[in-house]
């Protein structure tokens, strides 16, 4: 598979931090769509690519890489300072000359896309796919691999030489807040929560808890088979993602 091409560009956060970006154009040159990547991701891996070739058919799409992730600079607080990398993003995607911007985030994405949309504003539409409600969620073996990962030095060396992510050593403070309370602040701004019925990393509870946070307009889909954010997002559920996008923001 080929995808569309992309013009690599370097962003800078308000607190200085260098992002490692791409921006894919589009022919529908008024949408602009910010693809926010999950923890340990990048916008360079094939899955996430093939993501952002497929939203191009609906508007252009500026991806980038979380601080502390890839070819970025810093380290990630995971999911915290984040929402200054997606601020970064947008303000890209509006200077490109997008008049419209919708912001789509998987898992780790996701929670920033929701705070980040609560806390800055400045978006058109938030897509959260595979997001968690709350913080410490252990209640998984995975989400329990991942917080062995952040918590621990030789879990945090293993990120850094297996994933290339970069975890910061200080805990939070003060703690951010959860993503089903940002949820309530998005509106009257679209939001459009996405999760499998077989996600191994949050069980169904997380998207309920946000969908029941969140104020009108809002939407749920809860996808037979789908497991976690940008791995298992075939084609056919990001075109219709593409398709939501396009038809709140027309």
């Amino acid at each position: 598979m080929s995808f569309a091409p992309n013009y690599p560009v370097m962003l800078r956060t308000a607190d200085g931090v260098r992002i490692d970006a791409a921006h894919t154009p589009s022919t529908r040159t008024e949408l602009g769509i910010v693809v926010a990547h999950g923890f340990t991701g990048s916008w360079r891996e094939r899955s996430a690519r093939r993501i952002v070739h497929v939203l191009s058919e609906f508007g252009g799409v500026v991806a980038f890489d979380f601080r502390g992730h890839g070819r970025s600079g810093g380290e990630t607080t995971v999911g915290d300072v984040e929402i200054l990398d997606v601020e970064a993003a947008v303000r890209h995607a509006r200077v490109v000359g997008y008049s419209k911007i919708a912001v789509v985030g998987f898992s780790m994405g996701a929670a920033v896309a929701v705070r980040h949309a609560a806390l800055h504003g400045g978006v058109d539409a938030v897509v959260a796919v595979s997001g968690p409600a709350r913080w410490y969620y252990r209640g998984t073996k995975p989400m329990r691999q991942v917080h062995w990962a952040i918590e621990r030095p030789l879990g945090r060396w293993a990120a850094r030489m297996a994933k290339r992510t970069r975890i910061a050593r200080s805990e939070w403070d003060p703690i951010p807040m959860p993503p089903h309370e940002a949820a309530g602040l998005i509106s009257p701004t679209p939001l459009l929560i996405v999760h499998g019925d077989a996600d191994a990393f949050f069980p169904l509870d997380h998207p309920r808890q946000l969908y029941a946070g969140a104020r009108e307009p809002k939407e749920l889909w809860i996808e037979p088979g789908y497991g976690h954010a940008e791995s298992a997002a075939t084609p056919g559920l990001i075109r219709r993602i593409g398709k939501w996008i396009a038809s709140n923001l027309s």
